[in-house]
């Protein structure tokens, strides 16, 4: 493993220092390696198993910020805003509109729990912000928990007003178990929602969320379905406590289309409020969540339906495209073959590729509407709303915490917080913690 690609730059886990890293394959396994010149040395799983862990790599071109909001001067992860040697332009921004939560979880990357929350002119200032730096992209209401603002609907409304086309919510949908508050988000515009959904046993809820609330869950997930909002529904992956299930989640979801339109999984990172200094027993990495999907489906999805992102750093993430056939998920456009040496040689463009993340999420992760039947087209355009009603998204996230924190990849993300003070921060920079709990950014 004598290559350059394999050095870089992460965070000292107790100073949150930059220092130097390396990556080291040990059988099957890929560790990040590095040494605090005060607080010693750390070794962190990043990789396990299969696909091979450089066959995931792609090579980008940089697409950079339209407006820099900062500039360069300490380097890397210090002076972001976005600053203008940042590597990828902003598919998805978050605004986080309360710190108030009405679940205490066990694992919350916001540490939410606090009683700020930006008024309405704050709001269209980042809404403003948002737009002049990024021209243009997804956006996503975020917290806390959003539902606690009864203004929801008129900060939906306003984002529209600003010319933003795809609004999401992340919440934890408990609020959303009451349908006549579901239909107010909808004459809003909520184009979509980004579930917290762990599992289908109500344990698994006691031990993360702190609360048996499967039943909301499910009542919500009825309700948007009813109303006609698309619904991503976001696990946690965390070992010993829900990875045995995953399939499981998938396996409802499809169940519940048009109006569930993916399941996204999130392996579990250490930051904000953790219960504990992690250990690699205690992480489950990206190869892993695809290699349990598969063999939890019993070859229904196979490692080979994923792939890497065409937006962010290859590492970042995975994705696949299924179509829900006789009850029965199928893989679109995979052969399962596995990539060629001249397609992994291929430098893809970074600007090209957020397009594509951009418009994917704007088209499949809310509900389309059906296309009208004409007379000349009556078949072909049956045929076109079957495949979008029946269309699935799968994919995972891997955020990075102070022990995994790579600056090569914190450099190509593509998904943004607005700060209090308006700058686009890397989401992991912006949540990165270090053993105390102090935040770079937050």
């Amino acid at each position: 493993m004598a290559d350059n690609r394999l050095l870089t730059e992460s965070l000292c886990p107790v100073c949150l220092k930059r220092i130097e890293a390396k990556k080291v394959r040990e059988g099957d396994q890929v560790f990040m390696v590095k040494t605090c010149p005060e607080h010693g040395d750390f070794k962190t799983i990043i990789w396990r198993d299969d696909p091979n862990y450089g066959s995931w790599r792609r090579s980008k071109t940089p697409a950079f910020p339209a407006k820099a909001f900062t500039q360069v001067d300490k380097g890397c992860p210090f002076d972001c805003g976005l600053c203008p040697r940042h590597r990828q332009h902003t598919c998805t921004a978050l605004i986080e509109v309360t710190e108030r939560c009405n679940l205490d979880c066990s694992f919350c990357f916001a540490d939410a729990g606090g009683n700020y929350g930006p008024d309405m002119e704050t709001i269209a200032f980042y809404y403003d912000r948002i737009m002049e730096s990024s021209q243009g992209c997804n956006i996503q209401i975020s917290g806390g928990e959003p539902t606690m603002r009864e203004d929801l609907p008129r900060i939906i409304r306003l984002g529209h007003k600003k010319g933003f086309r795809f609004i999401q919510l992340n919440t934890n949908g408990l609020k959303l178990a009451d349908y006549d508050y579901v239909l107010k988000l909808k004459e809003a515009g909520l184009n979509s929602v980004f579930l917290q959904f762990d599992g289908l046993d109500d344990g698994i809820y006691e031990k993360l969320r702190g609360a048996r609330i499967l039943e909301k869950k499910l009542k919500a997930i009825n309700n948007l379905c009813k109303a006609g909002i698309g619904t991503i529904l976001v696990v946690t992956v965390v070992p010993g406590i829900n990875d045995h299930c995953l399939y499981d989640i998938v396996k409802f979801g499809s169940e519940n289309i048009p109006g569930v339109r993916g399941v996204h999984f999130q392996p579990v990172s250490y930051f904000g409020r953790i219960p504990k200094i992690p250990t690699d027993e205690d992480r489950i990495t990206l190869p892993e969540v695809m290699s349990k999907l598969s063999d939890q489906s019993d070859g229904t999805i196979d490692i080979k339906d994923f792939k890497a992102p065409c937006c962010e750093n290859s590492y970042c993430s995975f994705n696949g495209s299924f179509i829900v056939r006789d009850d029965k998920l199928v893989a679109i456009g995979n052969n399962r073959k596995r990539p060629s040496e001249k397609s992994l040689e291929k430098i893809q463009d970074g600007a090209e590729g957020s397009a594509k993340a951009k418009s994917f999420v704007e088209k499949n992760w809310a509900i389309r509407e059906q296309r009208q039947d004409n007379d000349k087209y009556a078949s072909f355009t049956k045929l076109l709303n079957r495949i979008e009603h029946n269309r699935f998204a799968i994919s995972a996230m891997g955020f990075m915490d102070a022990w995994d924190f790579d600056m090569e990849r914190i450099r190509g993300c593509c998904i943004h917080v607005v700060s209090k003070e308006g700058n686009m921060i890397p989401f992991c920079a912006y949540n990165v913690t270090n053993i105390e709990g102090k935040s770079l950014y937050r």
